[in-house]
């Protein structure tokens, strides 16, 4: 980490420019004010709206009548008391790392002394034959993408809907638009929904608790194309089977928002390359969530996150290092996910693990414990929020688990250490 000191780094005439106006880049300004910088903060984003929270764009903003209003940030107020500008609307098109200036679509310029990069990522569009010519899809990214669905959805809520994409989001999607009414059917291309991110029995759960609310989940469909069929379109998968649709919603995973740092000549790795104090490769460039791919003290290993819990660490810690702090990232990541009246939250990477315990203390309260050998991963709870804290302490601690105490609910999660 370069070694700034106070008078060149919080000068008065300094600009820190961030672009994206995501939970990363907006906590990295307020952060950047609390950590002492007096210089001027922008925030550039494209999309024209106040930043807002993303994650219940696919929950309760989805299925409920709220105004995006109600879901943001920070208060309108709030930015101007912390002297922090907004150019909303706006796209950056190019980073000129030599004269340290960014290029934006309205024609001018904007310098820079030091550039934060928030540029997270982008609902992927699959390449499916006829999905560019069909009426009514949306993909799920942004606020524009979820009040286009509730304008729909708003006219007939009994219609069919098809989610291409097994996921958090399909997930999420689903239960959100069968609350309003919708018949809502999920395909997806592995053998189980969640496929990436947890256990067999999880995924289980989760297809099981679908059905029971009357979602229809299929497995191990391929779609391959999209057909007109008069006001509906016809969603066609590999095996031959197909799945009439009012209304087509896309979850079928993210792309990287990595251009404008690599046409920059920034390393490219899994996404934005950057060190334990969120740094590029240029000492003046910090780039920070979902774009960026990091290294992992606890897991050993370059990860690229997709989480607000990731984005928000990054941006304190890029802050911290703008304004000369000694700081750096070690992090354990945790998620979580919002489906009917159940709570799924996940601590840790479960990715290598060989044995996974399951501690049931309800139909509806239960946890996975994933061990790789002795050492606890991850821990995924299903409204079981002690045991989400609980697993959370044992995985920063790696203290021994006695795994046979942990499959009995009767015996309380502090007393299960070796």
């Amino acid at each position: 980490m370069r070694d700034l000191s106070r008078s060149e780094n919080l000068a008065e005439n300094q600009i820190c420019v961030i672009i994206g106006a995501s939970h990363g880049g907006v906590n990295c300004a307020f952060a950047l004010r609390k950590e002492g910088w007096e210089g001027k903060i922008l925030i550039i984003d494209s999309d024209s709206e106040l930043p807002y929270h993303r994650p219940p764009l696919s929950k309760t903003y989805l299925h409920s009548s709220e105004a995006l209003g109600q879901n943001l940030l920070k208060s309108p107020e709030s930015y101007g008391k912390e002297n922090i500008q907004l150019l909303l609307g706006i796209r950056a098109l190019r980073i000129d790392r030599k004269a340290q200036k960014v290029q934006l679509d309205t024609g001018t310029w904007q310098a820079y002394d030091k550039l934060v990069l928030a540029t997270g990522a982008r609902a992927l569009i699959p390449s499916i034959r006829g999905l560019s010519e069909a009426k009514h899809v949306y993909p799920l990214r942004t606020a524009a993408d979820v009040n286009g669905i509730r304008v729909k959805i708003s006219k007939i809520p009994s219609q069919e809907v098809v989610i291409i994409g097994g996921g958090y989001i399909g997930l999420e999607t689903a239960a959100s638009l069968r609350k309003l009414g919708a018949k809502v059917t999920v395909l997806e291309r592995e053998c189980r929904v969640l496929a990436r991110v947890t256990a067999p029995e999880m995924s289980s759960f989760f297809e099981s608790l679908h059905a029971a609310n009357g979602v229809s989940i299929h497995c191990n469909k391929q779609v391959i194309s999209i057909a007109e069929d008069g006001e509906k379109v016809q969603v066609i998968c590999e095996d031959g089977s197909s799945f009439p649709a009012d209304m087509l919603v896309l979850g079928v995973g993210i792309q990287v928002n990595s251009e404008l740092a690599s046409a920059a000549g920034l390393q490219i790795e899994n996404g934005i390359r950057v060190d334990e104090t969120s740094c590029t490769n240029d000492p003046n460039i910090y780039a920070i969530g979902d774009c960026t791919d990091h290294f992992n003290p606890h897991y050993k290993r370059y990860l690229r996150l997709e989480c607000v819990q990731n984005a928000v660490d990054q941006a304190k810690i890029a802050a911290g290092a703008i304004c000369g702090k000694d700081v750096f990232y070690d992090a354990i990541p945790w998620f979580w996910s919002d489906q009917y009246e159940v709570k799924l939250q996940l601590v840790g990477l479960s990715a290598g693990y060989d044995e996974a315990v399951l501690r049931k203390e309800s139909e509806l309260v239960f946890s996975n414990w994933y061990f790789r050998g002795n050492e606890l991963l991850a821990v995924d709870t299903v409204n079981s929020a002690k045991a989400y804290v609980w697993g959370t302490k044992f995985i920063k601690s790696g203290e021994p688990l006695d795994k046979e105490k942990l499959k009995n609910p009767e015996i309380e999660l502090k007393s299960i250490g070796r």
